[in-house]
């Protein structure tokens, strides 16, 4: 899937596992020889836990190989891994494309910037595709793994550029940056009672503030909108990989379909699908009343009861994955998905890591082999 690829970016929506899918994606990469970053947006900093770091910063990290170490996987490359800070990413943009510093510090002062660059809503998508183009235009890595910002709407994250750009060359901004009371003729007179209120309650002059930021940010918009351009443009490079990551859900399936669907349609390459936590099936033909009998001999009736519920259960659940994972096929091409069952705890070191990199990286020979041993 990632042959002659620089960027993969694991996409998905949130609570799939796509943090472990990047750190293990990254892990096996650096295995291969390449020279590999990771970049997470994970606040629970699960990837710093993995990795065997205490914090991870907003510039990469080398993870020494010793921590990588485990006797099963040798690792020929090197594995470098970031944890994005949205807010100082603004601010190391604000400072790279201001006129001078002056310039920067009363930007990064205005209320609306500040406002701006902590806002949950957006700004840590905006600032994933503002670090993902700095790192690939600075740093010499032969792959870039972006985990996305955990999202109900796995696009939020492929529309933030042209969101960007939208609102750059939108007449509402282009009227702010006018001279003073052209913004407020703007919002219509039906606004302003409102935005009066406002003003006594909190003693923030909206109309003000808007003003005095966009007319500082200037001639900096067109850069915004350039890097936003150069962004979209990387994203539907060739040597660009899209990999979704779900579970074996209905919900996660369906956003899957319907956001794989929406890369092929917009002509951008999207090379798989890693799909987590597949329940297999343990009994094939028999049914879960005929481990009961087997096992009674053995454990005697009430325990063997008990265990025969919970593989009744597991029944369950491994012919609704097997549904699932039907129309995941169906509708993405079978020969994209790899399976990672679902393991008997949490990955939480880098044991884990290479646990999930033998379902990622083995051949289809050996997968088979480790879905046997564990129906086994």
């Amino acid at each position: 899937m990632l042959e002659g690829k620089r960027v993969c970016v694991c996409a998905g929506s949130g609570g799939v596992g796509k943090t472990t899918t990047s750190a293990a994606i990254a892990l096996g990469m650096a295995a291969a020889g390449a020279r590999v970053a990771v970049v997470t947006i994970d606040p629970a900093k699960r990837l710093a836990n993995a990795l065997g770091l205490e914090q991870l910063e907003n510039e990469p990290r080398r993870v020494e190989a010793e921590r990588l170490a485990t006797g099963e996987l040798e690792v020929h490359g090197e594995l470098w891994a970031m944890m994005l800070d949205p807010k100082r990413t603004f601010d190391e943009l604000i400072d790279r494309i201001a006129a001078d510093p002056g310039r920067a510090q009363e930007i990064k002062d205005n209320r609306v910037y500040r406002e701006l660059s902590t806002a949950v809503s957006g700004s840590q998508e905006l600032t994933a595709i503002a670090k993902l183009y700095e790192l690939d235009q600075e740093h010499r890595f032969d792959l870039l793994v972006l985990d996305t910002p955990p999202s109900r709407n796995a696009l939020d994250f492929l529309d933030a550029p042209g969101r960007l750009n939208a609102f750059l060359e939108g007449r509402a901004l282009k009227a702010f940056m006018r001279p003073t009371g052209v913004g407020i003729r703007a919002l219509g007179r039906g606004a302003l009672p409102l935005l009066g209120g406002l003003r006594r309650i909190t003693g923030i002059d909206l109309i003000s503030d808007l003003a005095v930021f966009f007319q500082l940010l200037g001639d900096m918009t067109n850069d915004f909108s350039q890097r936003a351009a150069q962004v979209a443009q990387l994203l539907r490079s060739p040597t660009t990989a899209f990999v979704l990551v779900t579970s074996a859900a209905r919900e996660p399936i369906d956003e899957a379909i319907w956001f794989g669907q929406r890369l092929k349609d917009d002509g951008l390459p999207f090379a798989g699908v890693v799909v987590n936590r597949v329940h297999h099936d343990l009994l094939g033909d028999r049914e879960p009343r005929e481990v009961r009998r087997s096992l009674a001999r053995v454990l005697g009736p009430r325990l063997a009861s008990r265990v025969a519920e919970n593989f009744r259960d597991y029944h369950v659940l491994a012919r609704r994955d097997s549904h699932n994972l039907g129309r995941l096929a169906d509708q993405l091409d079978e020969g994209r998905l790899l399976l990672v069952p679902q393991l008997d705890d949490d990955v939480h070191d880098v044991e884990g890591l290479v646990r999930i990199h033998r379902y990622l990286f083995g051949s289809q020979a050996e997968r088979e082999r480790l879905i046997d041993d564990l129906v086994a």
